[in-house]
């Protein structure tokens, strides 16, 4: 009989410092996604912060802290990560499971915004994209997910499928902004 291993999605890849920058995969928990019905907005907000202590994200904005997180994750909907979403929430808003569909890296360091600035097509300078700004854009080719969780630190997520990607596009932009000092 084979024996499986579970391996996280960036396992063998990260993780990376280079120059003022490092790369760690990070484990976010359970990840479900939230989408209110419709009308079930307000409803929504106020079952995620009884049960949660935090509200439904406003557009392009994350609610929350380390271990438990509430991202906008596009139109009428977030990303719970960290807590299993509370039953409860369902009345309110579809819930699903995505916790093994996404690979999840932190950048940070001094140079981050530098990096990412090689392969995001939105400004992600600390005077436009704040500590606790979130948006859905992409990282070079891949749909991707970022939230500014700090100063110098970026939470990214991606398809699982693409971790490997991520991890070398990263490697090749932090090499660069390196070499340039």
């Amino acid at each position: 009989m084979v024996e499986l291993i579970a391996k996280s999605p960036c396992a063998g890849l990260l993780p990376l410092a280079i120059g003022d920058v490092q790369v760690v995969e990070v484990d976010l928990g359970v990840l479900t996604s939230i989408a209110p019905y419709a009308g079930q907005g307000g409803a929504t907000s106020d079952a995620l912060r009884a049960a949660h202590g935090m509200r439904f994200p406003k557009l392009n904005r994350a609610t929350g802290k380390d271990g438990a997180r509430a991202i906008w994750f596009g139109r009428d909907m977030a990303l719970l990560a960290g807590p299993p979403c509370d039953a409860s929430m369902a009345e309110h808003a579809a819930l699903t499971d995505q916790s093994d569909a996404w690979a999840s890296v932190v950048v940070s360091g001094a140079a981050a915004e530098d990096v990412l600035a090689r392969l995001v097509p939105i400004d992600l300078r600390q005077a436009h994209f704040a500590t606790g700004h979130a948006a859905r854009t992409l990282v070079k080719h891949m749909a991707a997910s970022i939230t500014r969780t700090g100063p110098e630190s970026f939470l990214i997520l991606v398809f699982r499928s693409m971790a490997r990607t991520l991890a070398h596009d990263l490697k090749e932009a932090m090499e660069a902004v390196a070499a340039r000092g």
